[in-house]
């Protein structure tokens, strides 16, 4: 979320509605992607891993991460625009590192 700005900046001269949408898209990924860290972060602290719950929360945070990093791949990785060409990577390993700490 910190180079929002500087990502909206480099379009150029578009709309400022265009601008908003943008911004509006990015920080929203943003949270989400806090979101589904801290959520596994509580769910492991405050919880019992073991449990189905947990289990299902772990795997819905996984197939969101890959889902994530599929549509980033398809669109925002094609662009110019550094943080959005590592974003299907880092995703993606975020997403096998929950499967190992799952495992573990």
């Amino acid at each position: 979320m910190v180079p929002t700005k500087a990502i909206v900046n480099g379009f150029g001269e578009i709309s400022e509605d265009n601008k908003k949408i943008i911004m509006m898209e990015s920080i929203a990924e943003g949270i989400t992607l806090c979101f589904l860290g801290v959520l596994v972060i509580l769910v492991t602290t405050f919880g019992n891993p073991e449990t189905q719950t947990a289990s299902i929360v772990y795997y819905s945070v996984i197939t969101m991460l890959l889902v994530m990093a599929l549509l980033t791949a398809l669109t925002g990785a094609r662009t110019s625009i550094i943080p959005y060409k590592i974003c299907p990577i880092v995703k993606t390993l975020v997403a096998i590192l929950i499967v190992f700490g799952i495992a573990i």
